[in-house]
């Protein structure tokens, strides 16, 4: 995931938009991004949608995938261990039901 998103850095410096690649942007570029993605599955039914349209969705996820990159190294988020933790805190919260 560094690799990548040395990558993206130096795609966007190489292009001159870092100046709007703060965090409060990113986060805005997150929400627009994945509402893009939600907008392939407005009217069909999820099945149909990606039959349809598989390969814009994942356009629109790799957007929202992007960002959420750039927004986690522009705060210094090791989204990895953040995602981690995450799950960590999920499943003391949602225990898996031993029935």
């Amino acid at each position: 995931m560094k690799q990548l998103q040395k990558e993206i850095r130096q795609f966007t410096e190489e292009r001159g938009w870092t100046g709007n690649h703060d965090a409060r942007n990113l986060a805005i570029s997150i929400s627009l991004e994945a509402s893009e993605l939600l907008e392939h599955f407005q009217w069909d039914a999820p099945e149909e949608a990606v039959a349809l349209r598989k390969n814009e969705i994942a356009e629109e996820a790799a957007d929202v995938f992007i960002y959420l990159l750039q927004f986690a190294e522009a705060i210094g988020i090791d989204l990895e261990e953040a995602a981690r933790s995450k799950m960590k805190k999920n499943a003391a919260r949602f225990p898996v039901n031993s029935n």
